[in-house]
């Protein structure tokens, strides 16, 4: 099991062939093992060489800063775009960036103004007003036409309106109060495009305030240069190239051939033949998971019942050790341990074989066939076979189809014609931590009234499913213990449903070529961040 203790460790990246690596047509230049003197990225270091990273998702081809929910699409645009505010992701807190200061100015429990940093320009050389701000939160809370039903439309419902407070100003008036705390963190998701720009060019190559500007974007790599139009507090020096290396060896391979600086997602079963070659590993324990999702529009999973003997069916303990490598946390809440606001649930799920049995049985769902659907990422494809193998074990009938997540969520997830999704259930990986860390956004994402209850499971309108909003909504505007009593109930509702719900929480492997990259931290959500990285 993890150590919490632990943060860092040496390994080397074990795997595949150089004709592998050579074939994708990789920025860089090879190195072997350990030897500092070789080169990572463009050119020989300095200003001249390029930072490098192996991505472990897909590039799902929408990077529009005001609705994608990839992770490579997300860890380009921290590159790319700013909010008012972004976010420290090894730190977790928020910290300055289109803001003029560290301060949202409070006019009363449900108006804020926050200032716009002097000189502030797009890439392309355009001052940021008030107008791209208001835009862009139009945009992104689905009031914007174009942007109605938003995926990040849950997390914004707060905020009634924005309006400009002279040139460089803009208000937010709230729908109730709001912790100041969380509405500073919130105001990171609002990255803010210019108002001119469409929604397609947005998908495309979107233009941002931040170090980096776009130059290409394909389904192998993402490339940024420098944006000399920066002004803010957190400056580039060095090209970016992001290659996509979805399968395990290929990115391996680049991080140990010298051709990539770091490496997501690490292998947990190459951990132990890396060590002591150079490459150092970050291990942070983060939000990431695998999840359940039941289509609750579909019999027998409206069955709480049915829900429950999923959790109690699958030997976490087991899958942890044999697939994870020990990297992983079983789900005793919503929350991992070390995150803010943790409570552990009045229900926690241990392995019982016999009382998932006993639960299907009282649904009358014993031998009921599903399709379980599961993305294509490697660690999720890793962990299916047994969990089939334990839900076989507790009298289910279960096949596997995997694909990718754009797929699946294209092609499954979206109601047909009659308002219900095809899938029966789903395995997959999901990450808001992207986003923040405060409970009420980690529980916005699935569980708020947006495309994932309304739409990607059913739940929204179902007593349950209001009874937990309504919480939510109460506990943004206490404080204290007042506050983190109303997250515990939301835990506890949520442990006890199980719609959508974790089976553990991974801790993120990151490599890194250390002689290579300066100010490069590691962290525990999905994505590389390069923001106050410089290549040595």
């Amino acid at each position: 099991m993890f150590d919490k203790g632990m943060s860092r460790r040496t390994f080397l990246g074990l795997g595949g062939t150089a004709a592998v690596a050579a074939g994708l047509g990789l920025a860089g230049c090879g190195g072997s093992g350990g030897d500092s003197s070789s080169d990572s990225g463009s050119g020989s270091g300095g200003a001249d060489a390029t930072l490098t990273a192996g991505l472990a998702y897909q590039n799902q081809g929408n990077l529009d800063p005001l609705s994608t929910s990839s992770a490579t699409g997300m860890a380009a645009n921290w590159c790319v775009a700013e909010g008012f505010f972004e976010f420290d992701y090894a730190k977790m807190e928020a910290f300055a960036a289109l803001a003029a200061s560290e301060d949202i100015e409070k006019v009363s429990d449900t108006e804020y103004k926050v200032q716009l940093r002097d000189g502030a320009k797009f890439s392309d050389g355009t001052e940021v007003t008030p107008d791209d701000v208001i835009k862009s939160w139009q945009r992104a809370a689905g009031i914007d036409e174009e942007y109605k039903g938003n995926i990040y439309e849950p997390m914004l419902t707060f905020i009634d309106s924005v309006e400009a407070d002279g040139d460089k100003g803009v208000t937010f008036k709230l729908k109730n109060a709001f912790d100041p705390e969380i509405m500073k963190k919130r105001l990171c998701i609002i990255k803010v495009c210019p108002a001119s720009m469409s929604k397609d060019d947005l998908t495309k190559l979107p233009i941002g305030t931040g170090p980096w500007k776009y130059d290409e974007s394909t389904e192998q790599s993402i490339k940024l240069s420098v944006n000399e139009n920066y002004n803010g507090p957190k400056p580039a020096t060095n090209p970016v190239e992001f290659s996509v290396l979805v399968d395990n060896d290929p990115r391996v391979t680049a991080m140990t051939e010298g051709t990539t600086m770091v490496c997501e997602a690490v292998p947990a079963d190459q951990i132990s033949n890396f060590e002591g070659q150079g490459i150092t590993v970050d291990k942070v324990q983060g939000f990431n998971l695998p999840f359940f999702m039941f289509n609750l529009k579909k019999k027998p999973f409206d069955d709480v019942r049915v829900r429950q003997a999923f959790f109690y069916a699958v030997d976490v303990e087991k899958l942890i050790e044999n697939a994870l490598d020990g990297l992983a946390q079983p789900a005793t809440c919503y929350l991992p341990e070390n995150f803010p606001g943790y409570h552990k649930a009045s229900t926690v799920y241990t392995y019982d074989v016999e009382k998932a049995k006993s639960l299907l049985n009282e649904a009358g769902a014993t031998g009921t066939k599903l399709t379980l659907q599961t993305t294509d990422t490697a660690w999720i494809t890793e962990i299916a076979a047994q969990i089939q193998q334990d839900l076989i074990a507790a009298g289910l009938e279960v096949e596997l189809n995997s694909q990718k997540s754009s797929d699946l969520y294209a092609n499954q997830a979206t109601p047909d014609a009659s308002g219900v999704c095809p899938y029966d259930v789903v395995l997959a990986s999901g990450d808001p931590s992207v986003f923040g860390n405060d409970p009420d956004l980690l529980m916005s994402w699935f569980y708020g009234d947006g495309i994932w209850t309304q739409s990607r499971y059913g739940w929204q309108g179902m007593d349950k499913c209001t009874e937990l909003q309504n919480l939510m909504a109460k506990a943004v505007t206490e404080s204290g213990d007042a506050q983190q009593d109303t997250w515990n109930q939301c835990f506890d509702l949520l442990a006890e449903q199980v719609p959508l719900y974790p089976l553990l929480h991974r801790v993120t492997p990151t490599g890194v070529w250390g002689d290579k990259i300066d100010g490069f931290q590691a962290i525990g959500c999905t994505g590389i961040d390069f923001v106050g990285c410089k290549a040595k």
